[in-house]
């Protein structure tokens, strides 16, 4: 094996493994002092010469001309007989310079030699994949399914490096098949057994928060800033922001003209239903903010126990805890307090309800519309009504209705 060969042979492992060729020339180059201190006991004298155009490596000997019979050192120093053969132009006091072929390494030496940069190459990529993506925690990813397991579902970024989104990290409704192109927020970056293993996360709130910043200019600029944010992934999410600009509304801007911008987010989310609040130090009015859409008659604070006592009109009381009291609990860790729901009137208010909207995950939003037009806006409203009545006064389909009233029997069952 040449010199030439073994740098290409290494040129072809650095560019599948992705690192820059000069790494892999000084790599080379440590290796072949290392095999010349074990055959001449020092790399002193030695000039280890890697041609990173031509894919060349060469070693010269470089010692001091001396009269024969005064060689003291024969790493050191030749005798001018000797380095004449080498070059009849040679004089007492000059270099000689002599070049060693890698075949004199021997070819176990060389072999070696090769297994060696091979391992040596392997940590220096292990390393760089840990450094690329620990200074990127926090930002998101895309990358390629490559392969699906029942724990977790494996991906590669665009240079080949591997990356984990495990189960307990993606959104319930998330489906995956190879070849399909995913987006996540890097969780964390770990070393186990020596390799750097990248967790991705879809459930995490940095992923939200991002995707906001990603859609809403003003909090990529900084003109916006998200306090908080809570989540139930795939379900909902309720997110306070500020603004530190007068003139901006930070929520008219993070929802968009028409709801533009967050509804992208909605999709990415698996329509996941998302609450942009305006945050304020007002503990009472953040409160009645993160229970909308239902409107707060009164609020009773106590400190110590972090409780809080909200008083509600008795067709408000469904919306503040919302499908299985996903709202109250999402306010609750939303403003840190535990939040109690009472009806501020003595009159009978009849049984538990629940808000159509709060069933937009399981029904067209075309057909709580529809319901919504012969006014039904809550569950029951519509489980009143006969079958067939709904039918012609809606002029949706049998099958339709029958979908739509198992749904909601389904949730009173439950």
């Amino acid at each position: 094996m040449n010199s030439i060969e073994l740098v290409e042979s290494f040129s072809e492992f650095k560019d599948f493994k992705n690192i820059d060729r000069p790494t892999v020339m000084r790599v080379l180059e440590d290796v072949f002092r290392t095999l010349l201190r074990k055959k001449y006991g020092s790399d002193d004298n030695f000039d280890v010469i890697v041609n990173t155009d031509k894919g060349d490596l060469e070693i010269w000997h470089r010692r001091s001309i001396v009269e024969d019979g005064e060689v003291e050192d024969a790493v050191a120093e030749i005798s001018i007989t000797d380095a004449q053969l080498i070059e009849p132009d040679y004089q007492v006091g000059e270099e000689a310079y002599e070049q060693i072929k890698i075949d004199d390494f021997g070819r176990r030496s060389v072999l070696a030699a090769r297994q060696t940069l091979i391992s040596r190459i392997m940590e220096l990529e292990k390393d760089e994949v840990y450094k690329k993506y620990k200074d990127r925690v926090g930002d998101i990813i895309t990358a390629e399914v490559y392969q699906v397991w029942k724990k977790e579902v494996l991906l590669l970024d665009d240079d080949g490096n591997e990356l984990l989104l495990p189960k307990t990290e993606q959104i319930k409704s998330d489906f995956y098949k190879k070849g399909d192109t995913v987006r996540a927020v890097i969780r964390r970056v770990e070393m186990k057994n020596n390799n750097p293993v990248v967790i991705l996360s879809r459930t995490d709130t940095a992923f939200l928060a991002k995707l906001l910043e990603l859609e809403v200019p003003e909090i990529f600029d900084g003109l916006i800033v998200i306090k908080k944010i809570v989540r139930e992934p795939g379900e909902k999410a309720k997110v306070a922001v500020e603004s530190y600009d007068d003139r901006i509304d930070p929520v008219g801007a993070c929802v968009g003209m028409k709801g533009s911008r967050i509804h992208g987010i909605v999709r990415e989310l698996k329509n996941e239903n998302i609450d942009i609040i305006n945050f304020t130090n007002n503990m009472q009015l953040l409160i009645q903010r993160s229970l909308a859409p239902a409107k707060i008659t009164s609020v009773e604070i106590n400190e110590e126990t972090k409780r809080v006592s909200v008083f509600l009109k008795p067709d408000q009381v469904s919306l503040a805890i919302g499908r299985g009291g996903m709202n109250i609990k999402l306010a609750s860790r939303l403003t840190e307090y535990d939040i109690d729901v009472f009806r501020d009137s003595d009159e009978d208010t009849g049984d538990y309800d629940i808000d159509l909207e709060e069933f937009s995950d399981e029904i067209d939003s075309w057909i709580i519309d529809q319901l919504k037009a012969i006014g039904c806006d809550t569950a029951r409203s519509v489980l009143e009504l006969d079958k067939d009545e709904l039918i012609r006064r809606a002029d949706l389909e049998e099958e339709t209705i029958n979908e739509v009233l198992r749904i909601l029997r389904s949730e009173f069952e439950d």
